[in-house]
């Protein structure tokens, strides 16, 4: 068992306690992340005289080996190490003697996990920023092209006023944009390091903080040691934005579930996206909208889990702490392949234009717009809706629409009814006469799809350290 302490104790830990105690199983995964904090925290160490130039280069040649190594698969990570901490450092030590066994100087494994965990929700963060990127871009394409494909809106599942495909994306654009809006203020606030935090209280070394947080992109380091190796309100503010998304993208699944079952039919999802069944050999199923609604449940799982371990935690670094890694990292991929998924397939679905127009127009959604009509043509609005509530009632039992009943038979429902009652309830006229920024008229549609357009070319600016590999470039 390797591991790095064991000065203070009589006898080895009992297997199972060491099996259970381990976290080289799943920590493993950041393995670059513990590097690169490690050849950071070497070329602070000689700045500030407590290596020699010697000293550092040796380590961070020999970091540099083992991360290549792992790369390679020539160096296995063995569960036989306690965690990627140990097996970083007894590796260095095996490579290049004593010199590395003077890297964990004013160091602890509470200040290394927190910046190790920080490193890699930072990459992640900005990965899930992309694929969400991906999405809308997806999404404006699909708005641009269908600002004239009429279909109901819905309100309580009921068809309500008619709307454009382009419109009812463009509410998940908007849903979308302020999730890459979530990310993006977490890893700001995120962005600070705790490295030289020791195991709570600081160290005697004289560490420059500032100078490691600058070589590894951190806007500066933490402000208080207890809450450098303690905190974890990051990651359950990551744990909630990625539920945001993934409740988003269940949503979404929901329709495209039913638009796509053989009562709606508006859309058909590629064969590429879709599966079959066992049994019934005419079945096509929606199996990737339908996996993606089940799995948010287990990112809201991991989100509870994570609130419910800190919960009782007194300060500072508690071996609960442990636990917040393996539900995060389900998350984060259990997110990112989603959104792959689910882009794909709304990126190759084919919508059925004349199906969804014609749902709109036998669902009623221009009645509203009749009953505007009437008050345009002077009646009180109140009597206006009593009138086309009675319009609609004789429409269902002729099993017909506003707009295919003629002349006469509206004029027996009310004498004000013109010619021009049919151009009033088209659902063009419907749609065109929504002009407010954020309606679905062609004019509003282009104005938002624009300003759309023009934030998906917008970048974040990062810090100059972040995601330039490899460091040792930059200090050897």
């Amino acid at each position: 068992m390797a591991q790095l302490w064991g000065g203070r104790f009589t006898k080895e830990t009992d297997k199972l306690a060491y099996q259970f105690n381990a976290s080289i199983h799943f920590d493993r995964r950041f393995f670059e992340q513990d590097i690169e904090g490690s050849i950071a925290h070497a070329v602070m160490l000689e700045k500030q005289g407590i290596l020699t130039q010697a000293e550092k280069d040796a380590i961070v040649k020999g970091l540099t080996g083992i991360r290549e190594d792992v790369k390679e698969g020539s160096l296995v990570i063995t569960d036989e190490y306690e965690d990627i901490h140990s097996f970083v450092e007894a590796n260095l030590i095996e490579r290049i003697g004593d010199a590395g066994k003077k890297l964990h100087t004013g160091r602890s494994r509470n200040d290394q996990v927190a910046l190790d965990m920080k490193l890699y929700v930072r990459q992640e963060i900005l990965e899930t920023d992309a694929y969400l990127k991906e999405l809308l871009e997806t999404l404006i394409r699909l708005m641009e092209e269908n600002m004239e494909t009429y279909m109901p809106g819905f309100t309580h599942m009921q068809k309500a006023q008619p709307t454009t495909l382009a419109h009812h994306l463009g509410a998940y654009f908007e849903m979308f944009k302020r999730d890459r809006l979530r990310m993006k203020d977490i890893f700001m606030r995120m962005n600070y390091c705790p490295l030289g935090a020791g195991a709570l209280a600081g160290t005697t070394y004289p560490l420059d903080r500032s100078y490691t947080a600058s070589l590894l992109g951190f806007e500066g380091p933490t402000l208080n040691s207890m809450d450098s190796v303690s905190d974890r309100d990051y990651l359950i503010e990551l744990l909630s934005a990625l539920s945001t998304i993934m409740m988003h993208l269940s949503r979404f699944s929901e329709e495209i579930i039913t638009w796509n079952s053989n009562e709606y039919h508006f859309v058909e999802i590629d064969d590429a996206y879709s599966t079959g069944s066992s049994i019934m050999p005419q079945k096509k199923n929606p199996d990737i909208a339908e996996l993606t609604r089940g799995k948010t449940g287990r990112v809201y799982g991991a989100l509870i889990s994570m609130l419910t371990t800190m919960k009782g935690i007194p300060l500072a670094y508690n071996k609960d702490m442990q636990e917040d890694k393996e539900m995060t990292f389900d998350a984060i991929d259990t997110v990112k392949s989603c959104l792959v998924l689910f882009n794909g397939m709304v990126k190759t679905m084919r919508f059925n234009k004349a199906v969804m127009e014609k749902s709109a127009v036998n669902g009623f959604t221009n009645a509203t717009d009749a009953a505007d009509y009437l008050v345009g043509k002077g009646v009180p609005f109140r009597d206006a809706h009593g009138i086309i509530g009675s319009l609609v009632l004789y429409c269902i039992g002729k099993n017909t629409s506003i707009d295919a009943l003629s002349l006469e038979e509206l004029k027996t429902i009310s004498p004000v009814f013109e010619e021009d009652i049919y151009e009033a309830v088209s659902l063009k006229t419907c749609v065109e006469k929504r002009l407010t920024l954020g309606a679905p008229g062609m004019d509003a549609m282009k104005e938002v799809i624009a300003i759309n357009k023009e934030y998906l070319k917008e970048e974040w600016e990062l810090q100059p350290g972040i995601l330039k590999q490899p460091l040792e470039k930059q200090v050897l």
